[in-house]
């Protein structure tokens, strides 16, 4: 992974040079006090990644990241800075910046969130390298109305689930469809990583995900308790469901127990896409 520093404080730069060395985090491309020059030297040296401050001379850090931004060159921005506020943290990640780092400089810190973005870069190469291969060996794979009835499918079993139209259930959509069609397992990614694709809040959509998930299991298990026999209970229960943890909530439900049923949210999506790849087949 290719590294840019840019700071108007030399101190600040040579020990953000040293994390990175001593860490083996990645190959330093270049560094620069003058945040007016250093536009030009990013662009020029073409990182993965840009160690930026907030503060410049004249032009700041936020200025340097909408510029790289707007000529649509692809670029993560760490932001290590001394932020007077929350609102200055939140200006941070509404730019664009991956993470976003009180000052003074701290060293595990600091490695930590580099291991980070240079994980995240790896794991969108490799997603990116999985849709060419898809692409070039499904070419019609995608096509509108395969995508129609795609949708069409997750919003039947959504719209079963009693989950259509709640919160979260719009980030499944988007979520199962990406899956589809790009042929991605999900022993290959965590579900954070798949969220980091659609939105800055990835643990917010994972955690509404999680809770349209949660009430999808205990209308199913209702359903279970008023007749055994459904169609929706016996065909999702242990689809998209661990089966004990169904009778778990059941229990719950009647009073029998105060333990609730979990959900296993891979379990989850993988169900939702086999289900949909078994009907459009």
């Amino acid at each position: 992974m290719k590294i840019f520093v840019l700071d108007k404080n030399s101190n600040d730069i040579n020990i953000l040079k040293k994390i990175i060395h001593n860490n083996n985090l990645g190959s330093l491309v270049g560094e620069s006090r003058d945040f007016n020059e250093g536009l030009e030297e990013i662009i020029f040296s073409s990182p993965d990644l840009v160690v930026i401050d907030r503060l410049g001379d004249g032009t700041d850090g936020f200025q340097i990241i909408n510029e790289i931004k707007r000529k649509g060159i692809d670029i993560k921005f760490i932001m290590i800075s001394e932020f007077a506020s929350k609102k200055d943290i939140e200006k941070a990640y509404e730019e664009g910046v991956e993470y976003a780092i009180y000052k003074p400089i701290n060293t595990l810190e600091v490695k930590t969130i580099i291991e980070k973005v240079k994980y995240n870069i790896q794991l969108e190469e490799k997603i990116r390298k999985i849709q060419e291969i898809f692409k070039e060996t499904n070419p019609h794979s995608n096509s509108t109305e395969e995508i129609k009835n795609c949708e069409r499918n997750i919003n039947i079993i959504l719209l079963k689930l009693g989950i259509m139209g709640q919160m979260g259930s719009e980030d499944l959509l988007k979520v199962v469809k990406f899956l589809i069609y790009n042929n991605i397992k999900l022993n290959d990614i965590s579900i954070r990583d798949i969220c980091s694709k659609f939105t800055q809040n990835p643990k917010i959509m994972e955690q509404k995900m999680r809770r349209a998930i949660n009430t999808a299991m205990v209308n199913v298990a209702a359903l279970g308790i008023e007749d055994y026999m459904n169609e929706t209970f016996m065909e999702y229960s242990n689809t998209l469901f661990n089966f004990e943890q169904i009778k778990r909530e059941m229990d719950y439900i009647r009073g029998k127990s105060k333990d609730r049923g979990t959900i296993n949210m891979k379990k989850f999506l993988s169900g939702i896409c086999i289900l949909c790849e078994n009907q459009n087949n």
